[in-house]
């Protein structure tokens, strides 16, 4: 090889190198939006979950005895609390949904409860959490949606696996979604 040939060959490995360092830092880019999004979710449950209990405090102090109602809250509080990975916070937050649900629908048997402020505000503040937590699920499932289609595209999927990149698994009610949307049912 002359000059030339070499000054050539250096050139396009330079150019490839540049390339794949260029496919990394959008890989990563991504990862770290996914990331944030995923903390974003957190924080959103751990106010869901610190709201709990006052809640929950609030409704025994007018309906005592409707103790199994209740102790389906805690229990479905606990196990979102200690929940981890996408997949089961989203198992775990679909039973304390429902189990939400249920103490809602018993507010209505106890007309002092549902006229008591700190019930009316502790619901309003759920609610706005339950906001912010649907559109941090958005965000976050979004992100991951780039990033996973991220790896899998050409030309990226050649280095993807060998730079550590893998699929994220979406936030996602699943099957569960068909009973979410579903108003508790409230009987007397």
């Amino acid at each position: 090889m002359d000059g030339y040939g070499i000054w050539i060959v250096l050139a396009v490995i330079a150019l490839i190198v540049v390339w794949i360092v260029s496919i990394y830092n959008g890989l990563v880019a991504m990862r770290q939006r996914a990331n944030q999004a995923f903390a974003d979710i957190d924080v959103q449950l751990k106010q869901r979950h610190d709201l709990i209990p006052n809640l929950v405090e609030t409704v025994k102090g007018y309906a005592s005895h409707e103790k199994s109602t209740l102790d389906a809250v805690v229990q479905a509080r606990n196990a979102a609390v200690s929940a981890q990975g996408p997949a089961q916070m989203a198992q775990t937050e679909n039973v304390l949904s429902g189990a939400l649900r249920q103490l809602f629908a018993l507010s209505e048997s106890y007309p002092d409860l549902k006229a008591s402020a700190n019930f009316q505000q502790l619901q309003r503040d759920l609610g706005d959490v339950e906001n912010k937590l649907s559109a941090a699920r958005r965000f976050f499932n979004n992100a991951v949606s780039e990033l996973n289609a991220a790896i899998e595209s050409f030309p990226a999927v050649l280095f993807s696996r060998a730079l550590g990149f893998s699929h994220r698994e979406f936030f996602d009610v699943g099957d569960d979604r068909k009973t979410l949307e579903v108003a508790p049912q409230v009987k007397f």
